[in-house]
C-alpha cells in the first residue's frame, strides 16, 4: 500500500472538513481566532488600497460586504458561502501562490460562517498594555515630540509608552503605558487639555490614544485598519483626529465615540503627514507617492492636488497661526503652500502650484522631520545626515545650522516660548539648542536607563 504525501493528506483532510457536519459547540471569536488566519494569509491581496476582485478582508463589515462578485459569506451557511469555497478542495483556489490553509483553520472560518459570522468584541483579543513600566537596557530612536502649550512638559514615545518630561528637561513626570509597541506620532491640543498619540503594531493594527493631560488618564483608545498610523493631527476644536496609514488611506475619527468619520484613498502609497485647516473642514496630508494633497473632510473627497510630483515626501507640519503647510522628503527641502483649493481642478499645462509660497535652502540629505515655532517666525528642519537647519519663515533665510552627527534627527520639536529647538533621533537622545545661533543647552536621554 503506497503512502500519500504529507500535504496531499492534509489537502484531503481540508477538503472533508469543509463538507463534513460540524459538532463543536463552542463560539468561535471574529476577532481572536478567524481575523489572525485572514491577517497572515489573506491581506497582502484583500486590504483598503489593493483590494483583487474588490474584495477586503480587513474588517467584519468588508468582509461581509464582499466584492466585485458579490458576496462571499452567507451568515449561518458555510457550505453555500463563496469563501469556503475558495479555500477547500485538493487545489484551493485561495490563498494565491501560497501554501492552503491548515485544516484547523479552515475549520475555525467554517464554524464561524455556520455559527452566523457574527462580529464579537474587538476587546476580546485583549490588551497589550505592559503592567509594569518598560525597563530600558538601550536608547530607543525618538520619533516624535510636542511640547505643551503652556511650556510645561515634553511628550515623547517610547516603547509601548509616552514619556512626559518637564520641558526643560530636568525630568521625567509620568509615563503614560499603552497597547501600541511603538508609537510613530504624539502631540498635544492647541489648549493642552488633551495628549493625542498614533501607531500600532506593523501588519495587525493601528491605534490611536486620547490621553486627559492634567489627570495622565487615558481617555480613549481605538484600534482601525490592519497596520500602524502616523501623522496624527487634531482638529482646531479638539472635536477629531486625522491619521495617515501604511495602507495608503487617510482617516479622520470622532474624539468623543472613536467613530470614523472620513476615509480617503486617493494616495498611492503610504500617508506620513495630516494637518487641519483653520476652520476644520480640510485636511492637508502627505505621502511616499510624492504627493500632497487637499481633501474634504465632510465628503472624503480630493479637493486638490497641492503640489507638482518631485520626491516621497517625509513629514509634513503647518504653520500655528496661517493656513500654510511646510512639506519635506527626499529631495532635502522644505517647501511651503497654502492650504486652499485653486478653485477647480487643472487643465493640461495649469499651474500645479498655484498655491506654493516658497522653497528653503537645499539640505542635501532627505529631510525627516519640520518644526515651526509656535510664533510662526521660525521654522527647522532635521535630515538623515543628522543636520539640523533653522530658518526665517518669512523669506527663507537661513538662522543657525547645526549638525548633531549622532545619526538621523527624525523629530524636532520648538519650546513654548520659542527659543530653544530641541531634536531627537536615532540615538535616543533629546538635545535642546537656542534657535538663533543653534549654540546647544542641554542633551537628556529620551528614556530612564538604570
Amino acid at each position: 500500500m503506497s503512502r500519500l504525501p504529507l500535504r496531499t493528506l492534509i489537502l484531503l483532510f481540508s477538503s472533508a472538513l469543509c463538507t463534513s457536519s460540524n459538532a463543536k459547540d463552542d463560539l468561535v471569536s471574529f476577532h481572536r481566532e478567524v481575523l489572525p488566519i485572514l491577517r497572515t494569509n489573506c491581506f497582502a491581496c484583500h486590504k483598503p488600497g489593493k483590494s483583487k476582485g474588490g474584495l477586503d478582508l480587513t474588517t467584519h463589515p468588508a468582509l461581509l460586504q464582499g466584492g466585485d462578485e458579490g458576496k462571499v459569506i452567507k451568515s449561518g451557511d458555510a457550505l453555500a458561502s463563496r469563501l469556503i469555497e475558495t479555500i477547500c478542495g485538493d487545489e484551493p483556489e485561495m490563498p494565491k501562490e501560497s501554501e492552503p490553509l491548515l485544516p484547523r483553520e479552515i475549520d475555525l472560518i467554517k464554524r464561524w460562517v455556520a455559527q452566523g459570522a457574527i462580529e464579537d468584541s474587538a476587546g476580546d483579543t485583549g490588551t497589550r498594555r505592559p503592567s509594569e513600566p518598560t525597563t530600558y537596557h538601550s536608547l530607543p530612536a525618538v520619533h516624535s515630540m510636542s511640547f505643551s502649550p503652556d511650556g510645561s512638559l515634553l511628550a515623547v514615545p517610547g516603547r509601548h509608552e509616552i514619556l512626559l518630561h518637564q520641558a526643560d528637561g530636568s525630568g521625567i513626570v509620568s509615563r503614560l503605558a499603552g497597547d501600541s509597541p511603538r508609537l510613530e506620532s504624539v502631540a498635544f491640543s492647541k489648549d493642552g487639555t488633551i495628549i493625542v498619540a498614533c501607531g500600532g503594531a506593523v501588519s495587525e493594527f493601528g491605534e490611536i490614544q486620547i490621553w486627559d493631560t492634567q489627570r495622565r488618564e487615558l481617555i480613549r483608545s481605538f484600534k482601525e485598519s490592519n497596520d500602524t498610523f502616523y501623522g496624527v493631527s487634531i482638529s482646531p476644536n479638539n472635536q477629531q483626529v486625522a491619521v495617515g496609514c501604511a495602507d495608503k488611506l487617510v482617516r479622520v475619527f470622532n474624539i468623543a465615540d472613536g467613530v470614523e468619520v472620513m476615509r480617503c484613498d486617493n494616495h498611492l502609497d503610504w500617508v506620513f503627514g495630516t494637518a487641519f485647516t483653520n476652520d476644520g473642514l480640510r485636511l492637508v496630508t502627505v505621502s511616499r507617492d510624492k504627493a500632497a494633497k487637499l481633501i474634504d473632510i465632510a465628503s472624503g473627497h480630493l479637493i486638490d492636488d497641492v503640489n507638482m510630483s518631485r520626491d516621497p515626501l517625509i513629514c509634513l507640519t503647518r504653520h500655528p497661526i496661517e493656513n500654510l503647510v511646510a512639506t519635506g522628503g527626499t529631495e532635502g527641502k522644505i517647501r511651503l503652500f497654502k492650504m486652499e483649493p485653486r478653485g477647480g481642478r487643472l487643465s493640461e499645462g495649469d499651474n500645479k502650484e498655484e498655491s506654493f509660497v516658497r522653497e528653503f535652502e537645499h539640505m542635501a540629505s532627505p529631510i525627516q522631520s519640520i518644526a515651526f515655532s509656535p510664533d510662526g517666525i521660525h521654522v527647522a528642519c532635521s535630515a538623515l545626515s543628522g543636520e539640523v537647519r533653522i530658518f526665517k519663515a518669512d523669506n527663507g533665510q537661513r538662522v543657525a545650522q547645526i549638525q548633531v552627527g549622532r545619526g538621523p534627527i527624525f523629530a524636532l520639536a520648538f519650546t513654548a516660548d520659542g527659543k530653544q529647538v530641541v531634536a531627537g533621533g536615532y540615538d535616543g537622545r533629546i538635545r535642546y539648542y537656542k534657535t538663533d545661533t543653534g549654540e546647544v543647552v542641554k542633551e537628556i536621554n529620551s528614556v530612564p536607563l538604570p
